[in-house]
Order: C-alpha cells, then sequence, then structure tokens
C-alpha cells in the first residue's frame, strides 16, 4: 500500500509539472508565459500573462481621436495605424513584463471575426514573430475572448449565459467550454455600439463642449443623464418577434425622423445642435437598454426551459465595449433580479478590445490543449465568423412570450 501511495503521489506531481516551465534565472519553477496581440478593428493591444491569468505587462494604441476626425472609422486608415504602431506595441508590453521572447510558451492572437485589413496586420506580425522565436501559434475568436473575460477575474464555472454587445457585435450564447458556445441570438443588421455612434454623429455632438474627445456612446450617455427618456417614445424593435435575435436599422431610422423634424420645427440646418439633444439621447439609450433587456430575458427564460444553465446560481456576462455603458447596466440589472440570476461585468478596461483578453483565451486554450499549432501552420483570417453553434431556429420555434416587466431604470 505504502508504494501504491508513492506512485500516486509521484503521478500527482509529474502533473503538476506538466503545467510547469523553469525559470532561466533560478532553479524555480514558473508558470507558462503566452502573448496576447489585438487588432481586429481600430485598437492595436498586446500583453503578456502567466499561466494564474496575472498580467505581466501590457500596452495599448487607441485610434479613437484619429477615428473621431474622420466621422468613423476608415479600414485603411485603421490599417496604416496598425502598421505603424503593432511593433512599438508588442515591444512595449514584453519591456513592461521583463520577458524576453525566448521564454513565452505561444503567441495567442485575434484572426476573427472583425475588419480585413487590421485583422491581416496582426496576423502578419504575429506569423512572422513566431516563426523567428519558434513558439506555438494560438489564434482567437474575438468574441470568445469577450465572452471569457471574466473569468481570468473571477471564478466563473462553465456554463454561463453572455451577452456581448460593441461597436460591431451583438450576441446571446450560452459559454460551456472554451471553445463551446450555443448561439441563441446575433445582430440581423446593425450593432448597438454602431448606431449609438451614428446617432451621435447625426447630432453633431463632437461640436458639443462636454463630449469633443468622446466616443459617439460615450456622448450619449453623457448628455443622456440630463435627459427626458420619455420624450421621444420610440418603438422598441422586433415586439413581434419571439426570439433572441436583434435589430437597430428600424430605430436608428426612427430616430433620424425624429431629428429631421425638430430641425424643421427649429429652424436649423444639419450639423446645428438640437436644444432637445440631451432628451433625444436620453430615449435612444433607454429605447437601446430596452431592447438588449427584453431579447436577455427570452434567452433566460429558453434556458431555463431547456436546462442549458445551472439550477444554483445562474449567471449572465456583460461584455464588450458597450457594457461599460451604466444605463444598460442597470436594464440588465432589473432582468437578472427578476429571473434569479447573478449578472457579471468585468471592469470597463477589460470591455473595450484590448491583448490582455486575448493572451487570456490563449492561457486558458494552453491549458487545456486546444487550437494550438506549431509555428510553420498557415492561418487565415476571417472578417466574418459565428460564435459557436447555431441555436437560433430553436429559440425561434420556442416563441417564447416575455412576461410584464416594467423597466423603471434609476438614473
Amino acid at each position: 500500500m505504502t508504494m501504491f501511495n508513492t506512485k500516486v503521489k509521484c503521478l500527482h506531481r509529474l502533473l503538476q509539472l506538466k503545467h510547469t516551465c523553469w525559470c532561466p534565472t533560478s532553479r524555480a519553477p514558473c508558470s507558462r508565459l503566452v502573448l496576447g496581440i489585438e487588432t481586429s478593428c481600430d485598437d492595436t493591444g498586446a500583453a503578456v500573462m502567466d499561466e494564474t491569468g496575472k498580467i505581466l505587462g501590457e500596452s495599448l494604441h487607441s485610434q479613437k481621436e484619429v477615428h473621431l476626425r474622420t466621422g468613423g472609422i476608415i479600414p485603411t486608415v485603421a490599417q496604416q495605424l496598425h502598421r505603424e504602431n503593432i511593433e512599438r506595441v508588442v515591444q512595449e508590453a514584453l519591456e513592461r513584463s521583463g520577458v524576453d521572447p525566448s521564454r513565452l510558451s505561444a503567441v495567442a492572437t485575434t484572426v476573427k471575426p472583425g475588419l480585413a485589413l487590421s485583422l491581416g496586420v496582426g496576423l502578419e506580425f504575429s506569423q512572422k514573430f513566431v516563426r523567428r522565436h519558434n513558439k506555438s501559434f494560438i489564434p482567437i475568436h474575438h468574441m470568445e475572448a469577450h465572452a471569457l473575460t471574466v473569468r481570468m477575474l473571477q471564478p466563473v464555472a462553465f456554463p454561463f449565459l453572455v451577452l456581448l454587445v460593441s461597436g460591431g457585435h451583438s450576441l446571446l450564447a450560452v459559454a460551456r467550454g472554451v471553445d463551446d458556445f450555443l448561439l441563441l441570438g446575433h445582430a440581423l443588421d446593425e450593432a448597438p455600439g454602431d448606431i449609438l455612434d451614428k446617432v451621435a454623429r447625426r447630432l453633431s455632438l463632437i461640436k458639443h463642449p462636454q463630449c469633443a474627445t468622446l466616443s459617439g456612446g460615450q456622448a450619449i450617455e453623457l448628455l443622456a443623464k440630463d435627459g427626458d427618456r420619455m420624450r421621444f417614445p420610440f418603438k422598441t424593435p422586433m415586439g413581434q418577434t419571439y426570439d433572441c435575435c436583434f435589430s437597430f436599422a428600424g430605430l436608428r431610422n426612427q430616430i433620424s425622423m425624429t431629428i429631421m423634424k425638430n430641425e424643421a420645427e427649429e429652424g436649423i440646418e444639419q450639423g446645428t445642435m438640437l436644444s432637445c439633444v440631451n432628451d433625444i439621447a436620453a430615449s435612444t439609450q433607454h429605447t437601446v437598454a430596452s431592447h438588449l433587456a427584453k431579447r436577455t430575458h427570452r434567452a433566460i427564460l429558453f434556458c431555463k426551459a431547456n436546462g442549458l444553465l445551472p439550477s444554483n446560481r445562474p449567471t449572465l456576462v456583460l461584455s464588450g465595449g458597450v457594457s461599460s455603458n451604466q444605463y444598460i447596466r442597470k436594464a440588465l440589472t432589473i432582468i437578472t433580479d427578476t429571473t434569479g440570476l447573478s449578472l457579471l461585468c468585468p471592469p470597463a478596461k477589460f470591455c473595450t478590445d484590448n491583448g490582455v483578453m486575448i493572451a487570456w483565451n490563449g492561457v486558458e486554450r494552453l491549458r487545456e490543449g486546444k487550437g494550438i499549432l506549431p509555428p510553420d501552420v498557415d492561418v487565415s483570417y476571417a472578417p466574418k465568423a459565428r460564435l459557436g453553434v447555431d441555436m437560433t431556429a430553436d429559440v425561434k420555434a420556442a416563441a417564447i412570450r416575455l412576461p410584464s416587466v416594467r423597466m423603471k431604470i434609476p438614473r
């Protein structure tokens, strides 16, 4: 029996060492290290992380000010700015971490979905890097990375429901594993961040003294605090469509018509600030929040009816750039309180695109040995890429009607 116990202890020790490397400067073991690189849209990000999720060094170059001046993201401009900054950003992350490339276990890079020209810059740089340093390469799905960021910050067990909302995406999915997702709903046209940015541009909020350096979504949220959300009762999209997909194009048309009508009434031309700008901002934000909340409510009911979430302390994770909007968070809190779920949101700095979330997704994949490629394998980027197994038809077939919930959202 003693011999058996000794063998068990030896095997246990070997399993521990499987996930351990040895630091070159000492005889002490150290965690495996991952470099994460993000260039899917307009932020060039890089981070070095160890296997515990500790951020050893990071760097981020934002293109926000450039795109604010041009009135939106121009893909060729974004591509050029990525090219000009990616080497510096990666070098800064490595220097701040004190990690030489030789000590890295792998490089994780966003390859889908996103702007083709932006993705191409990150992928090209990464493949040259891993081949030069002979490192493993981990291709990352951008939305998977957003979905799993919360697990870097606190122990969130699978499965959980996730709502991802950003300038380019809007989706609801059940996360069942590092690479195992059930897609319940997605954007049919525009994303919520996109409509907020377009409304802000139509209202010329960049000319507002409080909004000159803010993104469109940030400007809408700021002005909405002093606005009357009931002055313009925009119709919540897809009220008679009983699924979990999203549509914002019709809402944007409603808002555009309202702006044109008020410009005519005030006798001003497009580009001049309306007197009711705060009220339009508040009404827009409220309708976007209500649409997201109602689709999420239906997703929760679908999950409960089909046993897709644990009965004990089920969780909704809210992530993506738009999730930093506090009004939207409060709207979803009403839904989670009503349905008995816990709402978890990463801090705002981890909601927008960054290298940290890519490195973390790489760490999770490295731990489980999933999607790890040798350096000489050719990888292609994919501007469009669905997340997981598509269950949207099943959700629509269930045709779940929502009970009435009063969306009294405190300011």
